[in-house]
């Protein structure tokens, strides 16, 4: 494939896309749309989320919540819109709620920053919504899914643990993983299937917009690199050993892998660039490890999934791809985009990945992870026990 043939092949994959997320019929047993709260609304991350709402085919937005300065205010007020266009008109009026777990919804999205979400999101479990968290505070918890649903859709066998374990009735917390480690094991995922993983060796190339809005002083990005973001090679470590691993029935075992890596923020508004090693457990030739990557294909039941993409790793073969500006919109932002595999000398084999932090990385993978549930009837029980508390008790006489 020409670096031109598969630009026009992510446009389409694109297309593709939206019509799927229009013609999405709701999941069997579902009678309405779920109604959905965002934690943390007015933030980059939280926008992403709202944008991502309008017109769900399976969610409608109902609630906003953030910090006590923006409560009471409608969303317009509130929020300093980065993204493009106007704030939707779904979300203009909505007024914004402070973080008490009184909702008007069925299940919420987490875009908290870590210093108020790990409480924030246990009390609103505790108060019987399902949290669909993008923050760090809960990814590597004992009972707590890492969901990539591409990867380990099978780790959701936690939640009764879970729930059990912290006298939750209706709620539950899933995680989706740091931006950099979403692209990295949505690759490794495939190659780990065919071939066995030993080791892996990553250098990061991080967008500003990963750390959030105002971010990192222009002063310091402009025409730089800054070889350090804090606690991000130790996510990327860990992370990956959880998400690959495995559920046994009573706790995740990890993957087992040598897993090094080096973050580094540069002056890209979006789209993180990998540039990773790896050593595999069975020997394979440059063509079988692009077959591998190119073939890897979700099942039928996420596919049917609003925002899932049949194939969610895309391999092109210009010699300079992938690159943020070209190529991090993929699958609408949901794929992870594979260039330069080639022989390491030290290693196995080495190759290019890029993702999108602020939709496969974060908003857009935890919109996956709703998908997920709400398909697998993990919201059910909520909505069930909501309408019980809505019929009117019959009268004595």
């Amino acid at each position: 494939m020409s670096a031109h043939s598969s630009e026009n092949g992510d446009k389409s994959g694109m297309a593709q896309q939206g019509a799927q997320q229009s013609e999405s019929p709701l999941p069997r047993g579902a009678a309405k749309k779920w109604r959905a709260g965002v934690l943390g609304a007015t933030g980059l991350v939280g926008q992403r989320l709202v944008k991502l709402l309008v017109n769900h085919p399976w969610f409608e937005l109902t609630e906003v919540a953030a910090s006590e300065r923006s409560s009471g205010k409608n969303y317009s007020e509130a929020v300093r819109w980065h993204l493009d266009g106007p704030v939707p008109e779904t979300a203009r009026n909505l007024v914004v709620k402070s973080l008490d777990p009184s909702l008007d919804c069925d299940f919420v999205f987490s875009a908290l920053d870590s210093s108020v979400a790990g409480g924030t999101e246990e009390d609103f479990a505790r108060a019987g919504y399902p949290v669909v968290s993008n923050s760090k505070n809960h990814r590597m918890d004992a009972d707590v899914p890492l969901l990539i649903p591409e990867v380990n859709a099978s780790h959701l066998d936690a939640i009764p643990t879970q729930q059990k374990n912290r006298g939750y009735d209706t709620g539950f917390i899933v995680t989706n993983p740091n931006c950099s480690t979403a692209g990295l094991v949505l690759v490794l995922k495939p190659l780990a299937d065919a071939f066995g993983l030993e080791k892996v060796f990553a250098v990061t190339l991080q967008a500003v917009s990963g750390a959030g809005y105002p971010g990192v002083a222009s002063m310091d990005i402009h025409a730089n690199v800054i070889p350090f973001i804090s606690g991000e090679e130790e996510k990327m470590e860990s992370e990956p050993q959880k998400l690959l691993g495995k559920w046994d029935g009573a706790r995740f075992i990890d993957a087992g892998l040598g897993l090094s890596a080096h973050c580094n923020r540069v002056p890209v508004l979006e789209g993180h660039l990998e540039c990773i090693s790896v050593s595999l457990k069975k020997i394979a030739c440059l063509k079988e490890v692009r077959e591998a990557l190119r073939n890897f294909e979700v099942d039928a039941e996420l596919a049917s999934l609003p925002s899932a993409i049949r194939h969610p790793v895309v391999v092109i073969d210009g010699e300079d791809r992938p690159q943020p500006r070209r190529d991090v919109h993929a699958g609408d932002g949901m794929a992870a985009v594979v260039g330069r595999v080639r022989e390491c000398p030290l290693l196995d084999i080495k190759l290019t990945v890029l993702s999108h932090n602020l939709l496969r990385g974060a908003a857009g993978a935890a919109l996956l992870n709703a998908e997920l549930l709400a398909a697998r009837g993990f919201f059910n029980r909520r909505v069930q026990a909501e309408d019980e508390k809505q019929v009117p008790e019959p009268v004595t006489r």
